[in-house]
């Protein structure tokens, strides 16, 4: 039995995701000091050229950068397995608490553009594979390729430029509004960011649904359907579609895994105080605590969404279970 459970997936999967957490925070720790300046700098700019050696070694005590870089690293990666994420030397804040503030801001904003990107990607990616190299095909190929090429920034600034000027619509202009306390206006403040992302990740989500569905409809069962007098529209959704879910799943959780953490221009550009928002402020501010465990946190949620995927593997098709 022990042997079965080491061996299974799951528990490759499990160990090779903390194996990857483990080079997150070390490359993170690493990169993060090899960035010119410091903490000191970032706070006091000019005028820590003026500091005294006993001020500044009395500053370094203080933001704990007077340690050697490995009793800084293993010092912090202890406070991680405490549930200690350190404090915000910009807000005098715990990272803990500004991290529950901002993720599900960044989550609500992933799963919104997901569900966009779905409603785009998959349809379409159906539609060009109903009739390959047609006129149908090459449309859904441009809005594709479009969606690859055009850059979010470019995007956002765009659309929120023309809808402010035009029509006044710029919700996004006022304090932003949590979910549970202004669901309208919450709403009207993520539907712009959510549509720039959701286009965006619509492009690949369509390629594979085509991808996919092509390559569902060269099987014999699908040929056997047809002969068998399934209707057109149950041989697309049950049929083909059905098969044709595992490649999708997994386009779906590499690119909600990618907006915990790379939605962070869409945030920028409209002002939502989101996860990826925070750890660009940590950077510009040299706040090691800050964005060294938002980043670890980022790659905690990158993880498990892929676990998730795995999971969802198993119980769209029989073939992964039995492996």
């Amino acid at each position: 039995m022990l042997r079965t459970l080491i061996h299974h997936p799951l528990t490759r999967r499990a160990v090779a995701s903390l194996a990857t957490l483990l080079g997150v925070a070390v490359f993170v720790f690493v990169l993060l000091r090899a960035i010119p300046g410091d903490q000191i700098t970032a706070a006091l700019g000019t005028e820590a050229a003026a500091l005294t050696p006993e001020q500044r070694a009395d500053l370094e005590a203080y933001y704990g950068i007077d340690q050697p870089l490995v009793l800084q690293f293993f010092s912090w990666l202890g406070n991680l397995l405490t549930g200690n994420l350190g404090y915000s030397t910009r807000s005098q804040e715990s990272v803990l608490d500004l991290t529950l503030a901002s993720l599900p801001i960044t989550f609500e904003l992933a799963v919104l553009a997901i569900l966009l990107a779905l409603l785009i990607g998959v349809p379409l990616g159906m539609l060009s594979a109903s009739r390959p190299d047609s006129p149908r095909d090459a449309a859904g190929q441009l809005v594709g390729l479009a969606g690859l090429s055009i850059p979010a920034f470019l995007l956002a600034t765009t659309l929120l430029s023309v809808l402010a000027s035009s029509l006044g619509f710029n919700p996004n202009g006022k304090a932003f509004a949590p979910l549970f306390e202004d669901p309208a206006l919450n709403l009207q403040q993520m539907l712009l960011p959510s549509l720039v992302l959701g286009f965006g990740i619509a492009a690949p989500i369509m390629r594979t649904t085509r991808t996919a569905v092509l390559e569902v409809r060269s099987h014999d069962f699908v040929r056997t359907a047809r002969a068998k007098g399934v209707g057109a529209r149950r041989l697309q959704v049950r049929h083909v579609l059905g098969n044709a879910l595992v490649p999708i799943v997994t386009m779906v959780g590499l690119q909600f895994g990618y907006l915990l953490g790379g939605a962070v221009v869409v945030e920028q550009v409209f002002s939502v105080p989101g996860i990826g928002r925070q750890v660009l402020l940590g950077i510009q501010q040299k706040d090691y605590a800050l964005v060294q465990s938002t980043v670890l946190v980022i790659a905690a949620a990158f993880v498990l969404v892929n676990l998730l995927t795995d999971l969802a593997y198993r119980l769209i098709d029989p073939r992964v279970r039995a492996a």
